[in-house]
């Protein structure tokens, strides 16, 4: 890479000799002659370097340097100055120089001058990545999966972060969806700013419009006072509509009309305010499906589909499993005071060999579950929901070396474990579940030894 270098310099041969060298060093060098022409080259080019003379017919070099600090700051600058211009020397370093270098100079100070700001700047670049580095890590310290799906979703991320655009997020329940709008909001340039969340599927359909846009006093009965809404708390920031499949059909084209034109207006109220609002949306519905069926109109789809972000569910990125185990591990044994606890091999199989048709948000209640009851300083499979032991038991039965009676004595255990617990241990109910009768069931009770 050629860094680009702008010098300015009223002495001729001066500017000459310093172009002629710095070219052959490797360096791409522009030259102007007085201030004037050194503030249009400044205007119009971006350069890694400029080199000016502090006295200059028509702007000095300390005007200059005013000027670089406003237009390009990153662009790095050193002052040229005779000994008797020391003292106004120090002064640009403190209006934002890197440095200086006093008149008459050799080849060799000037290059030694250049390399000492190209290295300060490319340590300044280093930091500034590692900085955002960190920032990225922690917006997705709570998103946790190396499976190619949740890289191909950290990128979609990282790269729509920056923007305005909206953001739908799709996916099944507890799969992630609003730790997926939290990393986006966090990496935004609004993330100083209010993140405003509303659970479309919680908000009663004649309370949505005032929810959403507010009200003026007397809009309705009990509306006292004039009261603002989600928009309006939400402006500069972002506002996320988790569950927006849920959002009243007949409120659907006043929000589509807000999104296109930024404008609002209080139940009640005639005047339009105008709002600056990054929008993103959640739905565990295929909107696609929706949209098909009526409940949800196709041009507010299409307005809010321009970036889709789509969660598998767990199942399909079981290679995520021993690091979310891991995660939730940690996290609920800090939360309550349960360091010494280990995972025995039976649970974490078990664990490993569940389908979680809850999805992330089930992995973490049971393990939270899992440390609570813990004794002894073991996770055993016992404290693991009946769900995810029996499936632990099932996948041996068919992928183990047990005989077949065993296989077949061990699912049936489990399938009237499961009976008893979802009848709330009321053996007709479980036998009718069961399709046998309530005699069959004590027999197999008494012989499986179930209490």
């Amino acid at each position: 890479m050629k860094y680009k270098i702008l010098i300015i310099e009223d002495e001729p041969s001066m500017r000459l000799g310093m172009s002629h060298f710095l070219s052959s060093s490797g360096y791409t060098v522009t030259t102007c002659k007085d201030g004037a022409e050194g503030m249009l080259s400044i205007d119009k080019k971006n350069f890694d370097l400029i080199i000016t003379d502090l006295k200059l017919p028509r702007f000095d070099g300390l005007t200059l340097l005013k000027h670089i600090r406003t237009v390009s700051p990153n662009t790095g600058v050193i002052i040229m100055t005779a000994y008797a211009d020391i003292k106004n020397a120090v002064q640009s370093i403190k209006e934002g120089a890197f440095d200086y270098i006093a008149k008459p100079f050799s080849n060799e100070e000037l290059l030694i001058a250049i390399e000492r700001f190209l290295k300060f700047r490319n340590l300044e670049l280093e930091l500034s990545m590692l900085k955002e580095s960190v920032r990225e890590k922690k917006s997705f310290e709570n998103l946790i999966g190396i499976s190619p799906a949740m890289k191909d979703i950290f990128d979609r991320i990282t790269s729509v972060a920056g923007t305005d655009v909206p953001v739908l997020i799709q996916g099944e329940s507890g799969t992630g969806k609003e730790l997926v709008a939290n990393a986006i909001h966090k990496l935004s340039h609004r993330n100083d700013r209010s993140f405003i969340k509303i659970n479309c599927a919680a908000i009663p359909e004649n309370l949505f419009e005032s929810e959403l846009f507010g009200h003026e006093k007397g809009a309705f009965t009990g509306a006292k006072d004039t009261r603002k809404g989600k928009f309006e708390f939400a402006d500069s920031g972002t506002i996320f509509f988790d569950e927006i499949g849920d959002i009243p059909l007949s409120l659907q084209p006043k929000l589509l009309r807000v999104l296109e034109d930024n404008m609002i207006t209080r139940l009640g109220g005639n005047t339009s305010i105008r709002v600056d609002v990054r929008s993103i949306f959640a739905a565990s519905r295929n909107l696609k499906d929706c949209v098909a069926s009526g409940t949800f109109r196709e041009e507010l789809f299409y307005r809010i589909n321009i970036v889709p972000v789509s969660l598998p569910p767990l199942r399909e990125r079981k290679e995520d499993l021993p690091d979310l185990i891991d995660y939730f591990l940690s996290h609920f044994k800090d939360k309550y005071n349960r360091p010494e606890l280990k995972v025995s091999h039976t649970a974490y199989d078990a664990l490993l060999s569940y389908s979680y048709p809850g999805n992330v948000r089930e992995l973490k209640h049971a393990i939270e579950r899992a440390v609570i009851l813990s004794k002894e300083g073991v996770i055993d499979i016992k404290y693991l929901p009946d769900e995810i032991s029996g499936a632990s038991n099932i996948a041996k039965c068919i992928n183990g070396d047990l005989s077949l009676d065993t296989s077949v004595r061990n699912v049936e255990i489990q399938r009237i474990i499961k009976a008893l617990n979802e009848s709330s241990g009321r053996k007709i109910d479980a036998a009718n579940s069961l399709g046998i009768s309530r005699k069959v069931l004590w027999k197999k009770l008494k012989e499986y030894g179930i209490e």
